[in-house]
């Protein structure tokens, strides 16, 4: 794999490109490095990755809150989603199969019998094409493809555009947008592993979580929802208060055997929105550095990093073990296509698929929370 140096540099603090790799096949993957607000963010062609999220902590000493690898070739052979963007389908379709308009279309399966996130070859395997753009005080980038009717099994030829925005209040935007020209289902997500600490620093079981979700949808064998939406009182998923991500996992809910952990959609109160609107709020009280997320989706999937088992190693030399990071994927629920009571994935032609999430981030100090520092290119 070869690995060289920037290409191209734009002034004024705008996006540098450089060639990060090239894959098995010799196509060369790219990364893009952007900051804004105080937020240091470097994304890959590859998969819409992003291999690294900088922030400050309470003092101001930044750290990669972000879990990922240092060179391209540990996200093509054997990454978990570290940091990649979701598609066709984010999360699971239930035996690779479901059924839309009488026709019955089979996908690839990839987690036991079931599709995950798109299949063996989703968006997070795919090089996209990728822009820089800057909106006044923001800057970004506009990533894009075309997913070819019957890839993945899907039907429909889905031309998709993703907008990262890095904003000078240092929030981190996405937007996506999707058309189709048959009938077809679409979830999007992104799929960053947070550890707030920093992500060589272990175990998130000290981070706090809140969420504004008073039911979730409970699940069977092979992490499939049974097609309930539950009441989280008393169960392991009541984070409408703060609480520790330990203490969740402590609790003796029998759902936690089926993940081996937390792997569970979480039902937003505010169900879909047409603008985004905060939905919950990811702390760690170490370094003080928060994540409030808002979003125009229905669901919330949050996942404990539970397949991490040592045999991954990040940038800082740490080997990643399950409960090193938490996963907050916002999106529709799992198994819609096969759920007529869930909210419906159904994209048809004339219509545009939109969803946005917003990652606002603070530093806490003695004094409460205050924003991030602006940096010298705001």
């Amino acid at each position: 794999m070869r690995q060289t140096g920037t290409i191209r540099a734009m002034e004024d603090g705008n996006p540098v490109k450089e060639v990060f790799g090239e894959l098995a096949d010799g196509t060369t993957v790219h990364r893009w490095s952007l900051e804004n607000g105080g937020v240091r963010l470097k994304v890959l062609s590859y998969g819409g990755i992003v291999q690294s999220l900088e922030l400050p902590d309470r003092h101001g000493r930044y750290a990669d809150v972000s879990l990922g690898f240092a060179s391209l070739a540990g996200y093509e052979t054997s990454s978990p989603y570290f940091g990649a963007l979701i598609g066709r389908y984010g999360n699971r379709v239930a035996g690779g199969r479901f059924t839309l308009d009488g026709e019955e279309y089979r996908l690839p399966v990839n987690d036991g019998g079931n599709s995950l996130h798109g299949g063996p070859a989703g968006f997070d395997r795919r090089v996209w094409d990728v822009e820089e753009f800057t909106a006044g005080p923001d800057r970004g980038l506009v990533l894009r493809r075309t997913s070819a009717d019957g890839e993945m099994g899907y039907p429909g030829a889905l031309a998709v555009r993703v907008a990262y925005t890095l904003t000078a209040d240092g929030d981190w935007r996405i937007d996506y947008e999707a058309t189709t020209d048959r009938p077809t289902v679409v979830n999007l997500t992104h799929h960053v592993y947070w550890n707030l600490a920093g992500e060589s620093s272990g175990s998130v079981h000290g981070h706090e979580l809140t969420v504004a979700a008073s039911r979730y949808t409970p699940v069977g064998p092979g992490l499939v929802p049974t097609g309930e939406q539950a009441g989280v009182v008393g169960t392991a998923f009541d984070f409408r208060t703060p609480r520790t991500f330990g203490e969740a996992l402590r609790h003796p809910d029998p759902q936690l055997r089926h993940a081996g952990g937390i792997d569970h959609n979480l039902v937003l109160d505010k169900g879909a929105t047409g603008r985004p609107e905060h939905v919950a709020t990811l702390r760690d009280p170490v370094s003080g550095r928060t994540l409030r997320l808002s979003t125009t989706e229905p669901g919330l999937q949050v996942y404990g990093g539970n397949g991490l088992d040592g045999s991954l190693v990040g940038p800082g030399g740490h080997a990643y073990r399950a409960g090193d990071a938490l996963c907050l994927e916002t999106q529709h629920f799992p198994d819609s296509p096969n759920r007529p009571g869930f909210p419906s994935t159904v994209l048809r032609p004339g219509e545009t698929y939109r969803s946005t999430t917003v990652h606002s981030f603070g530093a806490g100090s003695s004094e409460g929370e205050h924003d991030l520092p602006r940096s010298p290119t705001s």
